[in-house]
């Protein structure tokens, strides 16, 4: 039997995506100030990166390349995460693939 090895980069299939950001109504939206623990659960989980630390430590977060997976709501629904919607029609993300 062979043996395939196959190298997969998230990053150049994520590039594919068409996203239509809704920069009217946030469909995700965080409490003030959220707790480290729980902010940090969703830096590690997140598959499109959204919620990142900067250099200093501070919390970043932007909805705008959502996957809407709903990884972050199943994480975090009941603790930092206020807001969890599917996008507004013709908002959101369009997978593509290559």
């Amino acid at each position: 039997m062979s043996q395939m090895n196959i190298t997969v980069n998230v990053d150049e299939y994520l590039a594919l995506n068409k996203y239509e950001v809704d920069e009217e109504n946030a469909h995700i939206e965080l409490v003030d100030d959220p707790d480290d623990a729980e902010f940090d659960k969703l830096v590690r989980v997140c598959p499109a990166a959204l919620y990142k630390r900067d250099e200093d430590g501070r919390k970043c977060f932007d909805y705008a390349g959502c996957l809407e997976c709903g990884t972050c709501r199943i994480i975090c629904g009941d603790t930092i995460v206020k807001k969890w919607e599917f996008p507004g029609p013709t908002m959101g993300v369009e997978y593509r693939y290559g």
